[in-house]
Formats: C-alpha cells, sequence, structure tokens
C-alpha cells in the first residue's frame, strides 16, 4: 500500500490525524470496519465531502451537502471560481451570493493533498464531444488521474457526469485497484448522475430523485447513506451501466422528441400551416401524448451532447441507434432551417441577406441563464456572418459574444439595448432565445420583420406574404402586404 494510505510509521497525514483511522487500521475485520467507520461519520454528518467541479452540476451538489451540515471543499481549474468562492460570492448565475458564503466551502484550484482529506469525492466535470460528435472524455480521464496519487482507504469515489455505460468502470475502477483498493471492502465506488435544471429557480437537488448506483452492494449502501440526507429520495439501480444507461436515456428522450416536433414544424410550414395550432391541438389528448415544442436546434451541456454518447457506444457494440442518430441530424439541421426562412422572408420583400441589417435576440441555449454551450445562436450567428449579414444582439444576461468553436475566437461584440431606433433599423429581428426581461410587445411595435423561432407570437404566419392584398387605401398602389412576423 503507498505510504499516503499506511497507517503506521512515518509522520501521518492531515486526514489521518483528523479522522482517527490509525485505530481503524489496527482494529480487527477491518473491511466491515471500514464500512461501519465510514457510515458513521456520514451519519453524524462528519464525512468530508470533496467536489471536483465547481459549475452547474457539482456547485449546487456541494451547497447542499454543507446546508445538510456536511464539510465541504471544492475543487475547480477556474481561477475566477475558486476566487470567487473564497470572496462568499457565487460564480454561478441563478444561485445567490448569500448562499455561498453560508456554505463556507473550501476551495480548491489543483487536486493537491487536500483531496486526500476528503471522505468523499464526488466527480462533477463536462462530458463533452468532439469535433466529429465522439465522446470526450478528456475531463473525466484528467481529474482521475490527478486523483489517484490521492486515494486512500476509506474513501467513496462518485461520478455523476453524463456518459456512455461503462465509464465509471473504465475509468474509476482502475484507479482504485491501482491504488491497491477494493471497492466494497477498502473504498466505495459510485455513479450518481446529475439532474440539475439551469435556470430553475426551485432548483433540483434535494427536490428531484437521485439515480444511484454502486459497484458492489457494499458500495451502493454506502451511496444511498451518503446521499440520502441530501437528495429528494434515492432510486437504487442494478449496476453501474444501468445507472448510466438511464441516465443517457432520460435525455435522449428529449433529444428525440425535440427532433420529431422539429420535423413537424418544417412539414407544417411546407403545408402552409401553424405548427403550434397543430400542437396544440394533439395537447387536448389526455392520454399517450406529452407536448414538446419546435426550435431553433438544442443547446446546453447535455442534450445536444449525450444522443451522441449513446449512439457511439451503440456503434461500439454493433448494434443500430436509428432514432438517435436521426434525431441528431434533425436537430443539428435547425440553425441552417431558420436562417433559410430569414432569407426566404427577406428575398419577398426584395432584401438580400448579403448585406441584411439583422438582430439576434438571445444567445443563451435557454431562456434564464448566460450560458451559450452548444447555443443554436452561435451558429446561427456563423451561418450569417457566412453569407455577409450585418449582426447585432441583444441578451441581457450574456454581456460579450463568447469565443466559438466554429469561429475560433470571440468576434468582439456586445449586447447592444432594444431601443425603438434600433429595432427600426434592423432588416430582420430572429428571436433565438426569449431571455426573460425583454420586451416582446415593443420590439413588436418598432420591428419592421420578426423571425420567430420560439412560439412567442402565437399569430406568427407561416408565409410572409398576405396574398391578394395591398397596402394603404388603394389597390392600384401595387404594394404587397406582408406579415410582420414569421415561424422559423
Amino acid at each position: 500500500m503507498p505510504q499516503a494510505l499506511t497507517a503506521s510509521g512515518g509522520t501521518a497525514a492531515p486526514w489521518i490525524a483528523a479522522t482517527g483511522f490509525p485505530a481503524l487500521l489496527e482494529a480487527p475485520g477491518s473491511p466491515t470496519d471500514v464500512r461501519a467507520w465510514l457510515l458513521r461519520r456520514i451519519a453524524a454528518r462528519e464525512a468530508r465531502i470533496g467536489v471536483i467541479g465547481l459549475g452547474y452540476a457539482g456547485l449546487p451538489l456541494a451547497l447542499r451537502f454543507a446546508e445538510a451540515g456536511f464539510p465541504v471543499t471544492g475543487f475547480d481549474i477556474d481561477p475566477q471560481k475558486i476566487a470567487a468562492i473564497e470572496a462568499g460570492l457565487s460564480p454561478i448565475h441563478g444561485i445567490d451570493h448569500a448562499r455561498v458564503a453560508g456554505a463556507r466551502i473550501t476551495p480548491h484550484q489543483h487536486l493537491s493533498a487536500a483531496a486526500a482529506d476528503c471522505d468523499v469525492l464526488v466527480i462533477c466535470v463536462p462530458t463533452p464531444v468532439g469535433p466529429h460528435k465522439e465522446p470526450d472524455l478528456g475531463p473525466v480521464r484528467d481529474t482521475v488521474a490527478a486523483l489517484a496519487p490521492h486515494l486512500r482507504r476509506g474513501q467513496v469515489v462518485a461520478l455523476e457526469s453524463t456518459t456512455y455505460p461503462g465509464t465509471t468502470e473504465e475509468f474509476l475502477l482502475p484507479a482504485l485497484l491501482g491504488a491497491g483498493l477494493q471497492p466494497g471492502r477498502d473504498a466505495f465506488l459510485l455513479y450518481s448522475p446529475e439532474r440539475e435544471d439551469p435556470g430553475n429557480p426551485e432548483g433540483t437537488v434535494g427536490c428531484v430523485p437521485k439515480l444511484l448506483a454502486g459497484a458492489t452492494p457494499e458500495c451502493l449502501e454506502v451511496g444511498m447513506a451518503l446521499y440520502g440526507p441530501v437528495a429528494g429520495g434515492v432510486v437504487p439501480l442494478s449496476s453501474l451501466r444501468a445507472a448510466e444507461l438511464a441516465k443517457l436515456y432520460e435525455n435522449v428522450f428529449r433529444a428525440v422528441n425535440i427532433g420529431l416536433v422539429n420535423e413537424l414544424k418544417r412539414i407544417s410550414h411546407a403545408l402552409g400551416l401553424d405548427v403550434q395550432e397543430v400542437i396544440d391541438a394533439a395537447a387536448t389528448k389526455p392520454f399517450g401524448f406529452m407536448a414538446f415544442r419546435p426550435g431553433p436546434g438544442l443547446g446546453g451541456h447535455c442534450i445536444p451532447v449525450d444522443p451522441y454518447y449513446l449512439a457511439w457506444k451503440a456503434r461500439e457494440l454493433g448494434v443500430p441507434s436509428d432514432f438517435v442518430e436521426l434525431a441528431g441530424r434533425v436537430n443539428d439541421a435547425m440553425p441552417a432551417y431558420v436562417v433559410g426562412r430569414l432569407r426566404d422572408a427577406l428575398d419577398a420583400r426584395g432584401k438580400a441577406l448579403r448585406g441584411a441589417r439583422i438582430l439576434l435576440i438571445g444567445l443563451a441555449y435557454k431562456p434564464g441563464v448566460p450560458d451559450t454551450r452548444e447555443s443554436p445562436a452561435l451558429e446561427i450567428f456563423s451561418l450569417l456572418a457566412e453569407r455577409g449579414a450585418e449582426i447585432a444582439y441583444h441578451d441581457p444576461l450574456v454581456a460579450q459574444f463568447p469565443a466559438t468553436r466554429r469561429l475560433g475566437r470571440a468576434p468582439g461584440l456586445a449586447s447592444v439595448a432594444l431601443t425603438p431606433e434600433r429595432l427600426a433599423a434592423q432588416d430582420a429581428v430572429v428571436i433565438v432565445t426569449p431571455q426573460p426581461g425583454v420586451d416582446f410587445t415593443a420590439l413588436r411595435r418598432h420591428a419592421r420583420l420578426i423571425i420567430d423561432t420560439r412560439g412567442v407570437y402565437r399569430d406568427a404566419a407561416v408565409s410572409p406574404t398576405l396574398p391578394f392584398e395591398t397596402r394603404g387605401d388603394f389597390p392600384l398602389q401595387g404594394e404587397r402586404a406582408y406579415h410582420a412576423v414569421i415561424q422559423a
């Protein structure tokens, strides 16, 4: 066993002095005693919780543990987050500064020896996709490698990141075995995926049931004791892979149904029908139907990404994943469809897209958050920029346009004010994300053309023109009348 994990000889590690673990190691029947010792520390709220990754998933979890009476250490590679937490400020939109200040989380930028002081290590790092939609588990791999020197007997190691079935066994289990730790006897391995809803003022940790699986029955027992005090119920599963697949299925379910309704939107527009009316009508059925709404594409850290994790794993297994991959293609194509609808509406007015003044409303991927990860607004911006449009944007929660994979760098734009003069000067306004605080009544009053991708205006038209009508009092003027708001 590595020296850092040894209870006798040399200078004792800080965690040994803090927990009284030497007596435990000297006691007979140590495997049972390790579990009993850890369960006692959890029940007494003495177990120190280490949360790795203090983003939209990790910080709410860390706060929940702290508010339940556990001592909490947080780790994040972003120095700005660490500085904010040290100052008692929240680095995450929607989380009050007072909660962070009151939680007294001990933050660290690096996975140092402070990780060995933790009885529980919960990994909440991103799991993005690469340029070819393949899983990018670099953050998980790097975290596990940094943790390896600090793993010790009597710890719980849990993964909360959404990923393909088998990840916990492929990445975390070898790290424990390499440290001489047998899951269920010396240490306890869990998978319990996050179920965060960014922008939800009620929060989800402590309100929503939590999926949980352990590498062994003993691991699951410890996990139930750990998450029970902080979750809105715990749902035990039979295996790590079952829990990993259940989390993927939650998000793939949404992606597939959003893909279906986005395809329905395109069909409805081709038929000259209002897709919102069609959905409203179908939603009157009290059974066997769940209403999803179309949009400009998918965004965020889960829904645009997770289907590709499942599809990748299915290909590895030689199993088709046709629904999943088709939904991904449909949703990925929606920004181009929006740009096409915008171009057609401008064409009807005799205006080319090149050189047109376009204002985007909302850069974030969903209302109420400043998160622009995978936002369809970024892809719409890129497509418009390639076609020579003059683009501005307004988002009360995103002050500066971020760097993107497509552009490679930030374009140097800042959110502009929605003044009547600015709106009137635009050739078109595209509603991508209806952020709170936007005055959509004033927007409609002053904008010449609105492309509505979110159903903000329920009377938005399918066709850009009003057939057989003219502007003014006399048909002799011959000027076509146009719908001011178009569905896209």
